[in-house]
């Protein structure tokens, strides 16, 4: 795992360091969808980040946002999940929220993930039974109990117009139950500030795979619960996500569910 993590590190500290270096200098943008935008810069961070992995693990396979899916040897049965630039809009706007998130999962279980937010120069990484830290450092989730007293954080889908999974209502519940519900757009990077007591909560719809894989590992080994918005296991496929300090978890199921019943 040691050889893992420092590729890993590297990796993101590429990427990042790149990513920090064209602020403000988008070549080209183009649309997957309506809302859903990509640069050059995410091209760029995700085939830098494969060609660090592969010289060091060529066998290995790859779940990757912007060429999907790679199938390797798999001797080893390990799969990088990698989002080479989570919070693309962010960058394109030189909104400075956005970060490089590359999870390790092993045997269908993630045992590895790091977090790189280059402007802050912060790296998060996360081993499985091995806690969590920020540069270098351990954290902790938050100690609060009660959801009034709570910060949390949400996002919205790229087809938030048309989407039944609109998230609206409740966010509406939700701000109106606790201080505040932020929305900066970055989900590796909200997991990871509930991971380190920034944050209490943090819930989102229609994420994908490379979304929360390496931040949903450093919310448990901080000490924090990830499960799915009715508590159950989460399944990263589903795209359904809700993070806490583990205190509040409950009373932010409940709110979730008295927001969608009432619709």
């Amino acid at each position: 795992m040691e050889k893992i993590e420092k590729v890993a590190r590297e990796a993101a500290l590429r990427a990042g360091e790149l990513q920090k270096s064209r602020v403000g200098k988008v070549k080209s943008l183009d649309y997957k969808s309506a809302f859903n935008i990509v640069t050059d810069v995410d091209k760029a961070s995700e085939a830098l980040i494969i060609e660090t992995i592969k010289a060091s693990f060529p066998h290995d396979a790859f779940l990757a946002e912007e060429s999907g899916a790679e199938s390797g040897k798999q001797e080893s049965e390990r799969r990088w999940i990698i989002d080479p630039l989570d919070g693309t809009t962010n960058f394109a706007h030189s909104y400075p929220f956005f970060c490089v998130s590359i999870g390790v999962e092993e045997k269908g279980e993630m045992v590895l993930g790091v977090v790189y937010n280059a402007i802050a120069s912060e790296i998060f990484v996360a081993s499985r039974g091995q806690g969590a830290t920020l540069n270098g450092e351990k954290i902790s989730v938050s100690n609060r109990t009660t959801l009034d007293t709570s910060l949390l954080a949400t996002g919205f889908p790229p087809d938030t117009l048309k989407s039944v999974h609109h998230n609206m209502d409740s966010f509406r519940t939700i701000t109106n139950m606790c201080h505040g519900v932020r929305r900066d757009g970055s989900a590796a990077l909200d997991l990871c500030f509930v991971a380190s007591g920034r944050l209490d909560g943090f819930w989102e719809r229609k994420l994908a795979p490379w979304d929360v894989a390496a931040g949903s590992l450093i919310v448990r080994e901080a000490g924090g619960k990830v499960t799915n918005l009715e508590d159950g296991p989460l399944d990263m496929a589903s795209g359904h996500i809700l993070a806490t300090n583990g205190k509040i978890h409950d009373e932010v199921v409940k709110a979730l569910a008295h927001s969608i019943a009432a619709k």
